[in-house]
Parts: structure tokens; C-alpha cells; sequence
């Protein structure tokens, strides 16, 4: 990655230099088909960049990431490539005060996901393109001015192999010579431009509305995917989804969606959920489930359609001017997918979701030693792309629905009206939006900002309750803790148990302020059993309980009526098993008493990774394999008495193929593979195929052959994941030595499938198998990082971080590095530090439950 950085500076003194009028970029992608030309496959990108001179100097640059550069000219003056072009930059002197530059270069397809991915479907061999940009990799595909505040209307021409289809942010078609030409776009970020091409599966529809003026909107809708998923590809409910978000962002924004058609297309091997590119929004293909799935699977899809349809307005119409205010487009859009999920779809118990789920992202990220406040300090771009975390998306989305609690959901959506209004087609920084929400609200936005918005951390809320002789409240304090002392704007429920039962008999809302709050409305409430602060999840804290309260959790936890209050205290016992308050033991005893109760699927889900990851990561040693015993023998009881065919049934059998490992459960595997087993009502699809299959590679029981005849089966893209996946989890010396080989040692895998020999190598059952790689990992993570994008870079730190050798002389030998390399880049030097963390936390945690055997 070297010379690829772009820091804030460097963007702030361009801004300041000049303007850009447009873009005018021609692709030729016919060599993405047939043998490559030369040993980088590349294809042309011809850009014509025309941009005035705004302020002092006639210097710039502008940026550029090719094996090549054929020519530039600006302003008719021809350059040379050997002297301006340094691999990631084009040095551009005497500027003019209105400037036309046209550079011809060489751009390389991609196969990390970044810039123009090329994928080849291993089903059929059919060749599948498209481009992902954030923060910055437009510039892998044609040159520009790398920076969100450099807005301007992009032009786009390509020209594609016969028979395929091409589609860009704006409505295109294929003119008579071939050429598939796009109306220009409005001014927009280079980082949401996009190319998708290849003969994909596309299916259409259409959303009318009449506006408030009389007129008739009408936006075409587009969805698409790879022609091997077709069959599976459920289009009507994605564009169910996607009209009701239209018609809850146009009742509630009061701004016409402004960017023509929306297409959204589903891609092979792409790193993230999705991407808001205007009019061509891009999502992974998992998203198209190949098999039986659960309601929190479409739950999930439709959270991210509606969030990448936020962004349209927040982050695309109106843009941060730099990445330090990345939070003004991904909070409010993870803040609005949840929000307009709720209210304009089926999935009415999204802020169920969004508390035991989202918030459980936002708390983890909010407690690392990388922790920042939500409007963040980015230097530069490696910094920017670790900056899309739980912080800037849960913490901030948690955040925003603390303002509408504090300022009112009115005000806060005429604030929204406003913003879209003032600043369309602009940028704006954390100001611009304080200052139209004290408009709206009357309040005093800038200390609210202040306590949460310029501050890092979580607070601690905890009951404080006394009582008198006939048990009655006689006070109930609220105390916090923390770093920063923050208003919150949060109730406090009460809950009966009746017949088994723990129902809320008393509520009341305050405002907690400073490090002890008194809540007068619940003087004289009859004794509780439970005591829930946060109820019904206003603000964002961590929530602890008194004695009494914990007790009650611990007998009663699956009697809470309530699923949002129950999805809120089983977050809260996580935290605190997180913590190191509560013994590991004990949540997973909490979690086999009372899971099979759980209702909600999606909370189920994260109860049962979180069981997992307490024994792996947060038990003692020696309770470990009794833990994981214990997990097992649970999830193959609830899979026998779950209801047939139902999706709890599917979520158990899932839950116990994770924790098999007795010969007795890993033959009852086998049988349901091959048929000599069966439990009625679970369909054994090919998905599931490979969830039974994955434990018995791990355990020894299925090798290379049988692994390849499952291939057989499943010959597909997502097929072979799956069979490199279980072949490096295989458990011999021989194969972690080849798959540490395939990642380390060579760049010849593509992202995904690196993704999925990490996954295969890393297996919590093969600690001894792995701890040679602790040592050998602290030796190459440098060369790796300075050698790969920052996208692989990434993947390789954090996936083989020895985290599973969980003793103290790791935790020394990461302080070791850390220390011997002080100047290594920042950006890895957070992701070891992140690490370390983690490590440390389960140390701490182990010692806990320890204490309690």
C-alpha cells in the first residue's frame, strides 16, 4: 500500500485549489473474457476531467492506481507518463483557471473486491464485473480527484463483451456502434460511481407516487444477480421491500428520491453488506439464500436494503465534506434501516434487533483501546477504512435514537427535511446539521453534541433501590459510570412475576444526569422482582442490575413477556459475562434453561454465538470441553422437541451442528448426511448439507475425497467456498502448513476465498494444531500489510491473530511487537492493538470462571 494514502491535508488544500465541473470516463472491458494479453489483466480507462482553478497555486494532483498509464494531456499539453505518474499519482503544474485533463491508462481487474472485481463463476464459466469504490478505490478504475467534497456529474461509456448487459448510476443503453453510453449523473462522490457488467439475471418493476405538487414520480426498479442463483433469486420480496421503503422515505423526507432509476444488484465475492451507490446499489450475494432460511434472514436483507436506500439521501444527496464525519451518512442510514423496518414493513420488532444485535457490535467496538467518538479524527484513508465500525454505524445509530427521545421524533424528521433541502448536492460538516436540529427541537444541541457526539466510551447504569417495612420503594437512584458523565434520556421498568411470568407493572421515564439520579415517579411502587433500566432501549449504556434483579434473571429469565425487555437483559448478562462480572459457566447455563423459551428467532441466533463464544473464548480451560459438552447435549434436546419444519427447529439443528463433537453426535451428522438418520421436518438442503459436514472435516471425519463429493454436488461458487473452507480446517500439521501458505506466502487467492481458508485455519478445537503460527504471525504481518490492499491486509491481521492461544506469553509477545514497532503504520498497529484487547478481556474473563468452579 505504499504511496496509496491520501491524507486530510492533503484533501483539504485540493478543496481549496480547485473545483471539479465533470467527469467524462470511457471503460473497454471486452479483456475481462477470453486468455489475458499479458500477465496483469488489464482493460482501458480513458478519463476526461474538466475542473477550474479556485484558489492559490497551479499544482495539484490527481489520483490514479494502474499497472500503466498510456498518455495525459492537460490542457492540450501532452505530459509524460515515465515523469508525472508514480503508480498511485499524476502530478499535474500549470493549471490553468479552467482545466481539461484526459488521461489514458491501463487499469488491473481486480480480485480483492476492490475497484472493477472480476469473477468467474466456477458453475458455468461465465465472467461477472463490478466496482466497489469506499473509501477510495475509484481510482483503481479511472482517474480523479479521490475526495468525498469534490462532487461533480460523471459521464460513462463502456464497451463490454458481446452479449453482456452494462449498467451504471445513470439509465443507459447500447447505441448502434456498441457502446453502452449513461445519461450524466448529478454531482456526486467519486466513491459511490459505479460499473456493474456481465451477463446477469435481471428482473424489473416499477414505483409510482404522486408528489404533493400533483406530479408523477416514477422510478424504475431493477434487481439482478449471477444466472447460477436465478433459481433461487426471490426478486418480489426485494422489490416489496424496496417500495415501502420508497413510500416511508418520501412520507417522512419530503424530497423526491433524486437520482432516476434504482437498480440493485446482488455480486459474487464482495467484502461488504452493501454499498449505497446512487441509482445502482450493490449488495453481497448471500444475500440470494440458497436454502431454507430463517425470518431473521429477511429480516436482515431487508435492514440493509432500507439502510442503503437512507443513504440516497443521507450520505449520496448530502455528503460529509471528510471521513471524520462519516457518521453523518452511516449512522443516521443504520439509524433509518431499523427505523423505517419498524414502521413500513413486516418486520415490525426491529428495535428488538437492533438491541440485542446492532448494540452489541456498538458496545465491543465502544470498549477497545481504538475507541473514538463518533465524529472521528481521520488523517488519512487507512485510517478511514477502519472507521467503518461499530461505533460510526450501532453506537452512532443508538446515539441518534437517544436525540429523538431527548429533541422529539417530529423535530427530528423536520430537522432531516430541512438538511436534505439546504445542503442537496453538498457537503456538510457536524455543524451544519446542529445547527437546523436546534431550529427544530429548541434545544441546545451543541452540549448534547458534546456528551455524545466528540466523546468515547460507554456508561454503566445501575439500579440503586431501598425499600421500607411494608416493601415499598421508599427511592430509586439510577448511578453512572464512566469515563464521561453523559444526559440520558431513559426509562425505568418494573416487572412482577406472576405464575411465571415477569410483566412490567410500573414505567417511568427521566432525564439521568451526573453520577447519581434520583427517578421520584416510582417512590411507593410495590417491591419488583426485576428492576430493567433502559426499558424499551432509549439510550445507549450498559445496564447492570441489583442483587435481587440478577437473582430473578437467573431463575426466571424466559418469563419475561416483554421481547425487547428480554432481548435487553440478555444483552445485559452478556456484557457482563464480557466483563468478567459473570462466570462463563453461568451464562451458558442461563442460555440452556431458557433459550428454548425465546421466541424471537433473531435473538435466539445471537444466543447461541454468544454461548459458543463464551466457551471458547471466556471459560477456563479445564471447564472448556465440559462446556462445550454441555452446549451440545442442549442444542440436540431443543432440535428434538422444536416443532417440525419450523424455522427454531432449523436455528437449533444449525446451534448443534456448530458444537458436535462426541462420536455419538458426530455419527448422528453423518447419518442425516447420508440418509440413514432423519429427524422429522428438517430438511437436509445443501446448506445445510455443509453445516453437518463442516464439524466432521474438523474432527477428522470427512477428508479430502468425501469433501470433494460434496463439491460434487454443489459445484458452484459458493460450493467452492465451502470446500476451501473445510479443507483447511482438516485437523493435520500438513494442511494449516498449506493454508498458512495459500494466505501468508501467495496473492493468488481471490478475497473470498482468502476469507475462507482463515475461517478453515482458525478452529477452536485445534489450539495445539495452530500454536506454531502465534510466533511466525508476529514475523510477517508488517511485510503483509506494506505488500496487500488494505482490504486483504485487514482480513489477514485480524483472522490470524493467535487468539486462541490464550495464555499470558501471547498476550507478551503482542506487547513485544507493539512495542518494537511504534512506527509501524497506525493502522495495523490498531488492528494488533484491537487484538491484544480481545485476548486480555478473555484472560480476565477466564480467571472469573475460574473462580467459580
Amino acid at each position: 500500500m505504499p504511496g496509496e494514502n491520501l491524507s486530510r491535508d492533503e484533501a483539504h488544500e485540493r478543496a481549496a485549489l480547485l473545483s471539479v465541473d465533470g467527469y467524462e470516463v470511457v471503460l473497454d472491458l471486452r479483456s475481462a473474457v477470453g486468455d489475458p494479453a499479458e500477465a496483469v489483466r488489464t482493460f482501458r480507462s480513458e478519463t476526461t476531467i474538466r475542473f477550474r482553478r479556485t484558489g492559490a497555486g497551479t499544482s495539484t494532483f490527481v489520483d490514479l492506481i494502474a499497472p500503466s498509464v498510456t498518455s495525459v494531456t492537460l490542457n492540450g499539453r501532452a505530459l509524460d507518463p515515465a515523469v508525472v505518474f508514480d503508480g498511485s499519482r499524476i502530478a499535474l503544474d500549470g493549471l490553468a483557471d479552467e482545466n481539461t485533463l484526459v488521461v489514458d491508462a491501463r487499469c488491473a481487474y481486480s480480485r480483492t473486491g476492490e475497484g472493477m472485481h472480476r469473477f468467474v463463476d466456477p458453475e458455468d464459466g461465465e465472467v461477472y464485473l463490478y466496482t466497489q469504490y469506499e473509501p477510495a478505490d475509484a481510482r483503481r478504475v479511472y482517474a480523479t480527484f479521490e475526495q468525498p467534497d469534490l462532487k461533480a456529474p460523471h459521464l460513462f461509456s463502456v464497451t463490454a463483451p458481446e452479449g453482456w448487459t452494462v449498467w451504471s448510476n445513470g439509465a443507459g443503453e447500447r447505441d448502434a456502434d456498441g457502446v453502452w453510453r449513461f445519461a450524466e449523473t448529478a454531482p456526486i462522490s467519486t466513491y459511490i460511481s459505479c460499473v456493474v457488467a456481465g451477463p446477469y439475471h435481471y428482473v424489473t418493476d416499477s414505483y409510482t407516487r404522486t408528489l404533493a405538487d400533483g406530479t408523477e414520480l416514477e422510478i424504475p426498479l431493477g434487481a439482478m444477480c449471477r444466472k447460477g442463483l436465478a433459481k433461487h433469486f426471490d426478486a418480489d420480496d426485494v422489490f416489496l421491500v424496496t417500495k415501502q421503503g420508497l413510500d416511508f422515505f418520501h412520507d417522512n423526507f419530503d424530497y423526491p428520491y433524486p437520482f432516476g432509476k434504482y437498480d440493485q444488484a446482488f455480486v459474487p465475492e464482495y467484502n461488504l453488506g452493501a454499498m449505497e451507490n446512487p441509482g445502482m446499489v450493490t449488495f453481497r450475494e448471500e444475500y440470494i439464500y440458497r436454502g431454507k432460511v430463517t425470518q431473521a434472514a429477511y429480516e436482515r436483507r431487508a435492514n440493509v436494503i432500507l439502510h442503503e436506500m437512507a443513504h440516497m439521501w443521507f450520505g449520496d444527496l448530502v455528503t460529509m465534506v471528510w471521513w471524520d464525519d462519516l457518521w453523518l451518512k452511516e449512522s443516521f442510514a443504520d439509524f433509518m434501516g431499523s427505523f423505517s423496518l419498524a414502521e413500513a414493513t413486516r418486520f415490525t420488532n426491529s428495535w428488538v434487533t437492533f438491541a440485542n444485535n446492532r448494540k452489541a457490535w456498538a458496545y465491543r467496538a465502544d470498549q477497545l483501546p481504538s475507541t473514538h467518538p463518533i465524529t472521528a479524527d481521520i488523517r488519512d484513508l487507512e485510517d478511514a477504512k477502519l472507521n467503518f465500525d461499530g461505533i460510526t454505524y450501532a453506537k452512532g445509530a443508538s446515539v441518534l435514537k437517544q436525540l429523538v427521545a431527548y429533541a422529539g421524533r417530529d423535530a427530528f424528521l423536520e430537522g432531516a427535511r430541512r438538511y436534505f433541502k439546504r445542503h442537496a448536492y453538498g457537503n456538510t460538516r457536524l455543524a451544519d446539521l446542529l445547527t437546523i436540529l436546534e431550529e427544530t427541537s429548541g434545544r441546545d444541541m451543541k452540549a448534547w453534541a458534546k456528551s455524545w457526539l466528540q466523546t468515547s466510551g460507554v456508561n454503566t447504569l445501575t439500579p440503586a433501590v431501598t425499600f421500607d417495612a411494608e416493601g415499598r420503594i421508599t427511592e430509586l437512584a439510577v448511578l453512572q459510570e464512566g469515563d464521561e458523565l453523559r444526559p440520558h434520556r431513559a426509562a425505568v421498568g418494573l416487572y412482577r412475576l406472576v405464575d411465571g411470568e415477569l410483566t412490567r407493572y410500573a414505567r417511568a421515564e427521566a432525564d439521568i444526569t451526573g453520577a447519581r439520579t434520583v427517578v421520584a415517579d416510582l417512590a411507593g411502587a410495590e417491591r419488583p422482582d426485576l428492576v430493567l433500566v433502559n426499558d424499551d432501549d432509549l439510550t445507549y449504556c450498559k445496564v447492570r442490575f441489583d442483587e435481587g434483579s440478577l437473582a430473578t434473571l437467573r431463575a426466571h429469565l424466559g418469563g419475561i413477556t416483554d421481547p425487547l425487555a428480554r432481548a435487553l437483559c440478555w444483552s445485559a448478562l452478556w456484557n457482563l459475562t464480557r466483563d468478567g462480572l459473570m462466570p462463563a459457566r453461568d451464562f451458558v447455563s442461563v442460555v440452556l434453561g431458557f433459550a428454548g423459551r425465546e421466541t424471537d428467532i433473531g435473538v435466539l441466533q445471537m444466543l447461541h454465538a454468544w454461548a459458543g463464544a463464551a466457551v471458547t473464548h471466556y471459560a477456563a480451560p479445564a471447564w472448556r470441553e465440559e462446556g462445550g459438552r454441555l452446549l451440545a447435549e442442549g442444542a440436540l434436546r431443543e432440535l428434538r422437541v422444536a416443532e417440525p419444519g419450523s424455522e427454531h427447529q432449523l436455528t437449533w439443528a444449525r446451534f448443534f451442528a456448530a458444537t458436535a463433537s462426541s462420536d455419538a453426535d458426530l455419527q448422528l451428522l453423518e447419518g442425516l448426511l447420508d440418509g440413514t438418520a432423519k429427524i422429522d421436518g428438517l430438511d437436509v438442503d445443501q446448506e445445510m448439507r455443509w453445516s453437518l459436514l463442516s464439524p466432521l472435516a474438523v474432527r477428522g471425519r470427512a477428508d479430502e475425497a468425501r469433501i470433494g463429493e460434496e463439491l460434487g454436488r454443489d459445484d458452484t461458487a459458493t460450493g467452492k467456498r465451502h470446500q476451501v473452507r473445510l479443507l483447511a480446517s482438516r485437523p493435520s500439521a500438513a494442511v494449516k502448513a498449506q493454508a498458512w501458505a495459500q494466505v501468508v506466502e501467495s496473492d493468488t487467492l481471490s478475497n473470498a476465498l482468502v476469507e475462507a481458508t482463515i475461517a478453515g485455519f482458525v478452529q477452536s478445537s485445534q489450539r495445539e494444531l495452530i500454536a506454531p503460527y502465534a510466533e511466525k504471525y508476529f514475523t510477517v504481518i508488517e511485510r503483509l500489510w506494506a505488500e496487500r490492499s488494505i482490504q486483504i491486509g485487514m482480513d489477514v491481521v485480524r483472522g490470524l491473530f493467535p487468539g486462541l492461544q490464550d495464555d499470558p506469553a501471547t498476550l507478551a509477545a503482542t506487547d513485544a511487537w507493539l512495542a518494537e514497532h511504534a512506527a509501524a503504520a497506525p493502522a495495523l498497529r490498531r488492528l494488533v492493538l484491537e487484538s491484544r484487547d480481545d485476548l486480555a478481556r478473555a484472560l480476565r474473563a477466564q480467571e472469573c470462571d475460574r473462580l467459580a468452579g
